[in-house]
């Protein structure tokens, strides 16, 4: 049981404005393992002048001096590793070792990118006979969401901090406990104080008055595109600046030319992977008509070797929504081929790994975001078929095409309208700009172009 009292609030613990709490439950067996403050707006708008008066110090600091706090707020991840890896497992239900592996071991990878990109980023340059001067945008509020609970904190603020700006972090309210670990890393670190804050609450409360503050020059967003829509609204109002990641609707791709077993092997493996709870993920999978039933015995027998390999999803709520696409699938003319909506375990909010063939580009489970462990699967009838189901949907932020020709793959990718396309299964590059087109969001997170988010651009003329 973790019970932590505290908000962090310019370089100390401190106690939130009212007493409630906001209870942290293991999926996995529906117990209740923690809790945390439920801030308020006064907590929030407390916080927001912490990082504002925090914001000349620290967007004065030379970079040399960042990239060291950043360095060090890796080298304190690091040390935490175990505890983090345990706590998104208790808090997320994800398998211990997928928690080890990514939820600890990539945001570790993405902080020392950072350390390493603001020691050598070119914050001046000489265009002409002008200056231009890349400055932090100001305070950020960064509100982040639960299925990458550490992943998507250090997303936004590595960058922040690389950046000079200042940042108040809401995280979300099912996933508290690994976004406390990070402050407590943070503090290790040495940042100073109030240049990070942490406000744990609800996102109609807490989340809604830190996109509202009008101390915050910035909110980074990620989560669903309706909410998303909400925040940019609201931003849009104050003229301030938005960095949104949203929903996903992730087309792979497998052409004739394929390895049909692997491009279908990975493919699988891709939406069970942290329980089908990934924004990227590839849930419509588009095959050749002459090697469409092929493929559907092929995933429903790889989804059928995951079973207990996944771990459950996130609440009741979201369980109850997953089964709630696959009995529309089903009711629209889809085919299950593997899983369904009965109850795996007594105990737990387990969803089978589930396969729905016949799927027609027209479906809601074809068009509609589920996030869960449900792959879809489409045939195409050629290239120009592919192409238009893969671009038909609102959303636009990863996916991939498979041919036995990189170069045939790479010709398909440029056509598609999404952020990020894996070509042969690619590798995941912690140094990529990831972000979407269309309704999946505004702007990029990693590397080089995720630190552009948080500057703007003066120039001096002489």
């Amino acid at each position: 049981m973790k019970a932590h009292d505290g908000l962090y609030i310019d370089g100390t613990w401190r106690p939130a404005e009212s007493r409630d709490v906001i209870e942290v439950v293991n999926p996995a067996d529906e117990q209740v393992i923690g809790h945390v403050p439920a801030g308020s707006a006064l907590d929030v708008d407390t916080a927001v002048r912490a990082a504002r008066a925090a914001l000349p110090g620290w967007a004065a600091t030379p970079p040399a001096e960042r990239a060291a706090r950043l360095a060090a707020l890796r080298d304190a991840l690091v040390a935490r590793k175990d505890e983090i890896a345990e706590t998104v497992t208790a808090e997320l239900g994800s398998p211990l070792q997928f928690s080890r592996t990514v939820h600890a071991g990539v945001p570790i990878a993405v902080a020392g990118s950072y350390a390493e990109l603001a020691a050598g980023h070119p914050f001046e340059e000489k265009v002409g006979n002008s200056t231009v001067l890349h400055e932090p945008v100001g305070v950020v509020g960064a509100i982040t969401p639960w299925n990458y609970p550490l992943h998507q904190i250090v997303a936004k603020v590595a960058p922040a901090l690389a950046a000079g700006c200042t940042i108040v972090l809401k995280p979300a309210e099912d996933t508290p406990l690994t976004a406390q670990l990070f402050a407590e890393a943070v503090h290790e670190a040495g940042v100073p104080a109030g240049v990070f804050n942490l406000v744990t609450g609800l996102g109609p409360v807490a989340g809604q008055a830190l996109a509202e503050h009008p101390g915050v020059d910035l909110v980074s967003f990620t989560g669903s595109t309706a909410v998303g829509r909400r925040i940019g609204a609201a931003a849009g109002a104050a003229v301030k600046k938005v960095a949104l990641e949203l929903g996903g609707k992730s087309a792979n791709v497998i052409l004739p030319s394929a390895d049909l077993a692997k491009a279908v092997h990975v493919g699988v493996a891709n939406v069970m992977s942290n329980s089908g709870q990934t924004c990227s993920a590839w849930t419509r999978m588009l095959v050749h008509r002459d090697r469409y039933a092929e493929a559907v015995e092929l995933a429903a027998g790889a989804a059928a070797k995951y079973g207990d390999r996944i771990g459950p999803v996130v609440n009741a709520k979201q369980r109850a929504r997953v089964r709630g696409y696959i009995e529309q699938g089903v009711a629209e003319g889809a085919r299950l081929v593997a899983g369904g909506t009965e109850t795996p375990h007594e105990k737990g909010y387990f969803v089978s790994p589930t396969v729905l063939a016949d799927v027609t580009p027209d479906m809601t489970v074809a068009q509609e975001e589920i996030f869960g462990p449900v792959l879809t699967i489409l045939r195409y009838e050629d290239e120009e078929d592919a192409l238009r189901i893969a671009n038909g949907t609102v959303y636009g932020l990863a996916g991939a095409v498979w041919a036995g020709d990189e170069a045939e793959a790479v010709a398909f990718a440029r056509r598609m309208d999404t952020g990020q396309v894996d070509i042969n299964g690619g590798r995941f590059n912690p140094l990529a700009p990831f972000g979407g087109y269309k309704q999946s969001g505004v702007g990029r997170e990693l590397g080089a172009h995720g630190l552009a988010e948080y500057l703007q651009t003066k120039s001096l003329q002489f």
